[in-house]
This record gives structure tokens, sequence and C-alpha cells, in this order.
């Protein structure tokens, strides 16, 4: 939540002259995390052409430029049973995610690619050749869990994406170029696979195991109850031999 306890913004009026646009001013944000186990600080700052507002305060009319200083990208901390590669890949396409998104969708394609490798357990020379096989498993049924047709023309989607940074066009004078939005759409697709894939296998395992350690808890619980009555049936047996071997009963 953010109110004035833990929000500050100020427009600072850069007073250089006459410079390339109008009014050159400087919008920096602060934002504190209330969640007490995080706290942490959230920090941008925004250039642009500014004037005097509507509330009587000189506000940032015309965006020219953003920077994102706190933290240096918007990457999800990811668990640690995802592999290492494949979370570093993600961290850094993320990261570079504004400064060179052609950059961004190809780490983002080799991240997915990873992931088939390893999740789904498909390696082949090219990355179509590993979503074309993918597809021949889900079609049969036997594709691992949380694979779906929709997933794979996703990631095919991405292949092509990527392919722009890791590929040049035969004709070198055709420049396909990739924005910010469209290798932030990439990354969300990595977070979201993430958890289809990978958290939710694990979670499903937890699940799994909980209810065997369940199971064979109240089967040691029976186990040593059905003992337990054995044994008192044993005294009680040998009480009775006792009792009607000795003459004062």
């Amino acid at each position: 939540m953010v109110s004035s306890d833990n929000h500050h913004q100020e427009v600072i009026r850069l007073e250089v002259g006459a410079a390339r646009f109008r009014n050159p001013a400087l919008m920096c944000s602060a934002i504190r995390c209330v969640n007490p186990e995080c706290n942490e600080l959230y920090l941008a700052a925004k250039l642009g052409s500014g004037e005097t507002g509507s509330r009587g305060w000189w506000e940032i009319a015309r965006e020219r430029q953003t920077w994102r200083l706190l933290p240096d990208s918007a990457s999800i901390a990811q668990p640690d049973y995802i592999p290492a590669p494949l979370r570093e890949d993600y961290y850094e396409a993320c990261l570079i995610r504004d400064k060179s998104p052609k950059a961004s969708a190809t780490l983002a394609r080799r991240c997915l690619q990873g992931m088939i490798r390893d999740f789904c357990d498909i390696s082949r020379p090219r990355l179509i050749e590993e979503i074309r096989e993918l597809r021949r498993l889900v079609d049969l049924g036997q594709a691992p869990k949380g694979v779906e047709v929709e997933t794979i023309d996703a990631i095919d989607a991405v292949r092509d994406v990527g392919n722009i940074g890791a590929h040049m066009e035969r004709d070198i004078s055709l420049i396909i170029d990739v924005d910010p939005g469209e290798a932030q759409t990439l990354i969300e697709l990595i977070e979201l696979l993430f958890q289809d894939w990978y958290v939710a296998r694990h979670k499903r395992t937890q699940r799994l195991l909980a209810v065997r350690a369940m199971a064979a808890e109240k089967q040691a619980e029976i186990t040593a109850g059905r003992a337990e009555i054995a044994q008192q049936k044993l005294s009680a047996e040998a009480d009775a031999v006792a009792s009607a071997q000795d003459p004062e009963t």
C-alpha cells in the first residue's frame, strides 16, 4: 500500500539554461515496502519537460526518459529447486530488459530452451526440433504435468522473437527491433512456466510426501496399538494361568 508515510515524490527544476527540450525537470520517486520483513526501498527517476500543473505544483508534462534505480530489475526471487542456469538467465533478462530488449529476448529464449531440456527431458540440436518433439508428446499424452498446447504455442512465439537477437536476417539492412514491453512479455512467460512447471511440481511432491508421512505415522500407531493389545492379552493369559495354578485362589 502506497501512502504519504512510505512514499515521497519530488520534481526538481533543472536551471541549466536553454536545453534541447523546454523546461528540463527531473522527478524522483521513492517508495518503501511496508512489509516489516522486507522494508526495502524502490527508487526511480524520470526526466522530461516540466510545467506548473493544475494544483500549482511543478510537474513532468512530457516524459523523455526514465530510470529504475532500486531495485535494479523487476525480477522475482525464484526458489533454489529451479536449476541455477535457468534462474541466472531469467535474472539477467530482467536486468537488461530496458537497456537491451533484444538481448533480453535472446536470454528469455535460451532460458525457455533450458526449461524444455531440464523439465521435459528433451534435447535436440535446435529449439524448433525440441518444440516439435514436445508437441508430439503432448498429442500422445506423454508430456510432463503442466505442459499444455497453449504453453508450446507461447514458447514457439518466444523462439521467433528470440531469434531476432540470436540470428541476423539474411538481408542485413532489414532491422527488426524488440521493445522493452515485448521483452517483458517473454519474461512473464518464463515466470508463468516457473510456477506452472517447477513450483507446481515441487508443491505436488511435497503434498504427496506429507500424505505418505501421515499414512506411515498412522500405520506406526496402528502397529504399536496392536502390539500393546497383544501384550496386554499375553499378560492377562499369564495372570490367568498363574491364578489357576495358585492353590490359595
